[in-house]
């Protein structure tokens, strides 16, 4: 049985030689060659052009509006998923296969779509438009309406990775911490808390990346009012159809730093606690 299974399991060292060479060969075509050429774009006319187009007023606003939206989207994710991952887990009631489902939605409907929703709900001439007009209301080509579309698109993060470390550690130790008599809010914060803190950094690791790099559902509800209500993104893409290709590379390579932090922190995270945030040795 043992010769068998090595038989069916192994491959001959060419094999293993080739696979290894598509990996590397498809990684470095497809990940690492883009982002060298975003820096190499970045500073080919020097250190000091790259910081001026870093510090450059419209540059500076995209900067504060992005980090502002990603302030206030993803702690509202976390109250979401954990609220949602805890009614999942641990409690039975109609309609749980449906809340599953909605939390998942996100994945399946293109950010452009769930940007014209906003639209027509909150636009001047969709449905809450006129009485928002009337109440001096803006949500859409706004701060609000960008924040909007960015929770939309980035709630099932953090729920994602903690619904299934929650099922997995089931009710028991909630209902030890209830008999002994703690309440509702000290056996969140003494037992759940401390039982899913990895899987929740986690989540929101990868809902901050998101946040900050969405493009699709923030275009359609923002504006495009430069200095008011462009995004990084939506800044890079102004820059770049400008013709003006080092600022805009610029402040893609911010970005990009952005994203190789989140994905080191993400790999951090997987080699040391890796057990806890998918589920095994939690307790």
């Amino acid at each position: 049985m043992s010769d068998r299974t090595s038989r069916v399991t192994s491959e001959t060292l060419i094999v293993r030689i080739v696979l290894i060479a598509i990996a590397v060969a498809f990684l470095a075509l497809f990940l690492l060659l883009p982002l060298a050429a975003v820096f190499v774009e970045a500073f080919r006319k020097g250190a000091a052009i790259y910081f001026e187009s870093l510090v450059e007023p419209d540059a500076i606003e995209a900067i504060k509006l992005t980090l502002t939206v990603a302030a206030i989207a993803v702690p509202l994710n976390v109250v979401f998923g954990i609220a949602a991952s805890w009614a999942i887990a641990k409690f039975d009631f109609p309609g749980k296969s449906l809340l599953i489902t909605l939390i998942d939605l996100p994945f399946s409907v293109s950010p452009v779509v769930s940007g014209l929703v906003f639209v027509l709900l909150f636009g001047a001439q969709g449905l809450l438009g006129p009485w928002l007009n009337s109440h001096n209301l803006q949500i859409i080509f706004a701060l609000p309406g960008i924040v909007l579309a960015t929770v939309f698109v980035t709630f099932p993060f953090v729920a994602r990775e903690l619904i299934p470390l929650m099922q997995e550690q089931g009710r028991s130790d909630e209902e030890a911490a209830l008999t002994l008599g703690a309440s509702g809010l000290r056996t969140f914060l003494t037992v759940t808390l401390p039982n899913i803190r990895w899987a929740l950094l986690y989540g929101v690791l990868l809902c901050n990346a998101r946040a900050m790099g969405e493009f699709g559902a923030v275009a359609v509800v923002s504006g495009h009012i430069r200095g008011l209500t462009n995004t990084m993104p939506l800044h890079v893409e102004i820059l770049y159809n400008e013709y003006n290709f080092v600022a805009a590379f610029a402040v893609a390579s911010l970005l990009a730093f952005l994203a190789i932090v989140t994905l080191a922190a993400k790999s951090v995270l997987e080699w040391r606690y890796g057990d806890a945030i998918a589920g095994r040795g939690a307790h």
